[in-house]
């Protein structure tokens, strides 16, 4: 029995795997008739002791991150099997920021994501944003290599 999915959270990371995340977040999209939700997270972290202008710097992570993928996003847009597409950026704690004001809002079924392949040092350090949403979330959680 395969899963039905309403609502797709996609977590970009800026990165250019993002792509093949995006692709296959539209692909999984058309076949269920799911509104999709692309989500990023400016981390914020290290500028909060100075003072940064957030909702610029968000808004100008969204330009990025929606011309990074214009193509995908403009065929989920006129895709006439997926109800709706929206980019979302805030900035913050990585983890913080994408569970509370990203994913929970949204209320995903399924979240796609990518894996950085960070070596294990790196990993020690930074964590894994994927490692943290299979752990933490309830819904569905598809990792794209």
């Amino acid at each position: 029995m395969s899963a039905e999915y309403h609502r797709i959270f996609v977590a970009l990371d800026g990165t250019e795997a993002q792509k093949d995340v995006a692709r296959k977040a539209v692909a999984i999209a058309s076949d269920n008739h799911a509104a999709l939700r692309f989500g990023h997270v400016v981390d914020a972290v290290p500028a909060e002791a100075s003072a940064v202008d957030f909702e610029e710097l968000c808004n100008t992570a969204k330009e990025d991150v929606s011309s990074q993928i214009a193509d995908l996003l403009k065929a989920a847009e006129e895709d006439p099997q997926i109800p709706s597409v929206d980019v979302a950026v805030e900035a913050g704690s990585i983890n913080d920021t994408l569970d509370n004001l990203l994913i929970a809002p949204f209320d995903p079924d399924l979240i796609v994501c990518g894996a950085r392949g960070l070596s294990n040092i790196k990993y020690a350090f930074v964590g894994s944003v994927s490692t943290h949403l299979i752990r933490t979330q309830e819904c569905d959680v598809l990792v794209v290599k």
